[in-house]
């Protein structure tokens, strides 16, 4: 049975989401404010996270950051009342891996917990052969870790995902749908912007600091990675 840490001060929608992921077969725990929570998470090991922002204690944002000192595999969805890009940009870069906005449908959120957990696949070992080289960047499946010019590059497990993605393609081309698809699944509108926003963050801390530009847009169709 799949864990789910949900993290929710407000107890009635607490209830509400436990009793939606427990008929779907899953085994919830709930917290209600920040440190509770963060007490947790280097206590127990869970298959999704489910965390407001707005925490007593410590806010959803520093948690999410703290956590993935630890732990870049575990999905986190970040529910808030706000709906403005500049908070989900910081939702995204403390680690994140979906967002949703309050009000929304109990459905709607389990149609997200289910598709992160499907593509957890994504951060896992290939055991036959754990490493991808391009170029002078080397991803390690095993850990998750990327390096480049021998330099440890600290990247989201999103981040991490478009990257072995777009390296794992050899230099074709991958459509933004296929990224979303393959990704997050249903989870994702394909009028989202949220690729370009990822893209954005993976240049910055992929290429930018060593002169690169390994990550490429063909403007209308998609992305693909030029380890020359």
């Amino acid at each position: 049975m799949e864990r789910i840490l949900l993290v929710e001060d407000d107890m009635t929608l607490s209830a509400n989401i436990r009793d939606a992921l427990s008929a779907e077969g899953f085994y919830v725990e709930s917290a209600y404010d920040g440190l509770l929570a963060e007490k947790l998470l280097r206590k127990q090991e869970y298959d999704c996270i489910i965390l407001d922002i707005n925490l007593p204690g410590k806010t959803g944002y520093a948690i999410c950051k703290d956590f993935r000192k630890i732990n870049l595999v575990t999905p986190v969805i970040m529910l808030t009342a706000f709906n403005e890009l500049e908070d989900k940009i910081q939702g995204y870069d403390s680690g994140a891996d979906d967002y949703l906005t309050k009000p929304f449908y109990t459905r709607e959120l389990l149609l997200r917990v289910q598709a992160l957990l499907k593509r957890s696949k994504f951060n896992g070992a290939d055991k036959a052969n754990p490493k991808i080289t391009a170029g002078d960047i080397v991803i390690d499946r095993s850990t998750s870790k990327v390096t480049r010019q021998g330099t440890e590059i600290n990247l989201t497990p999103r981040e991490y995902q478009i990257l072995v993605k777009l390296v794992s393609s050899n230099g074709e081309l991958v459509s933004k749908k296929e990224l979303i698809r393959e990704i997050w699944g249903v989870a994702l509108d394909s009028n989202s912007n949220t690729i370009e926003v990822y893209i954005n963050f993976l240049r910055k801390k992929l290429d930018k600091p060593f002169g690169k530009d390994s990550i490429k847009t063909k403007i209308g169709f998609g992305y693909y990675f030029d380890e020359h």
